[in-house]
């Protein structure tokens, strides 16, 4: 089983710094670059910290109901949140939590339990929806997403630390056309939203002025089939990118494909990097540059912030912000 001592020789910190940095202590002044190597670290040696460790042996077994925002059919379009919420239910198994899927019936949540101790809501909720989960519990974080900051706790992403490393490394490689490939975020109560990927990206590019409107595409949802799409329409225009960032590893995916079939070559011709670094993405053809988030992390965070309100009657909510990196593997190349 893996120490804090393994984790602060592997990640070059001492003990006291990993301590703090997991326990997510706000007051630690260390680089953002050491907290992604630290996170990163730790969930490669699948590290549990020894009060959950205490707290899985001795605590009451747990209700929490689990429910995510997106349609079963957008699940299958985008891995990543699937991967959120198997992570979120073996991570529960692990700390001694039962938990139960909240399915939407007749536009109302249905709760398979007498008693919810906590829920943990993925993805993005309308005010009417949180409204009803606050009928169950007002133990409720928000996983991947922050609304209501005043009364819930959540845990979310910050894009712009691996979008940042992303444009940094293409400018490095000399491309100063980039494009951005998303699509439309629309979630199970059919809302749309913004997407902060897109967001961080125009505004990082306009702080490098290097933004160009016509740069920015969207497809009608973000999945492999509009990845193809898209960037098969892209070819057949003029003042093509040199290089993309895409919303995510399943639309880089298609988009490869829709290269491919254009006998485009990556990196030679044109530069991709992804986003989430999902476990096939290092199998790709070439294998895929892309923005990596710490899933375990998110989940693990999500549920220590729950335990929290329950156990210690936390009132006051937390936001915590989980870093993200670039992988870089074989699909960006330097312009000649």
């Amino acid at each position: 089983m893996a120490t804090i001592k393994d984790i602060a020789e592997m990640a070059g910190v001492s003990p006291a710094t990993v301590s703090r940095v997991l326990n997510h202590d706000t007051t630690i002044s260390v680089s953002p670059e050491t907290k992604v190597r630290i996170f990163k670290v730790a969930d490669e040696l699948e590290y549990v910290t020894v009060r959950e460790r205490k707290k899985n042996q001795s605590e009451t077994r747990l209700n929490f109901g689990i429910l995510d925002w997106y349609s079963e059919s957008e699940l299958l379009d985008d891995p990543y949140y699937l991967y959120l919420m198997t992570t979120l239910e073996k991570e529960c198994a692990q700390a001694n939590i039962s938990t139960f899927k909240l399915n939407k019936i007749n536009d109302h949540y249905q709760v398979m339990v007498d008693q919810l101790d906590g829920i943990i809501a993925i993805g993005k909720f309308s005010k009417e929806e949180i409204n009803e989960l606050a009928t169950y519990t007002q133990n409720i974080v928000f996983l991947d997403s922050s609304p209501q900051e005043k009364l819930y706790d959540s845990v979310t992403i910050n894009f712009r630390l691996g979008i940042t490393e992303a444009i940094q490394y293409l400018i490095g490689l000399g491309h100063t056309e980039i494009g951005f490939i998303g699509g439309t975020v629309v979630g199970d109560n059919k809302e749309q939203t913004v997407d902060n990927r897109k967001k961080e990206f125009i505004d990082l590019m306009q702080e490098y002025n290097l933004y160009n409107p016509d740069h920015i595409y969207t497809g009608c949802r973000i999945s492999y089939q509009e990845g193809y799409n898209v960037l098969t329409h892209i070819l057949s225009s003029e003042n093509i990118p040199s290089a993309f960032l895409i919303a995510n590893d399943t639309m880089a995916t298609g988009a490869l494909r829709a290269l491919h079939e254009a006998k485009v070559n990556v990196p030679n011709e044109i530069s991709i990097i992804g986003f989430n670094d999902l476990a096939t993405s290092k199998f790709l053809i070439p294998p895929l540059t892309t923005i990596r988030v710490h899933i375990n992390f998110m989940a693990l965070t999500a549920i220590d912030l729950l335990k929290e309100r329950i156990y210690k009657e936390r009132t006051i909510p937390k936001k915590v912000l989980i870093p993200s990196e670039l992988v870089i593997r074989k699909s960006c190349k330097k312009r000649s």
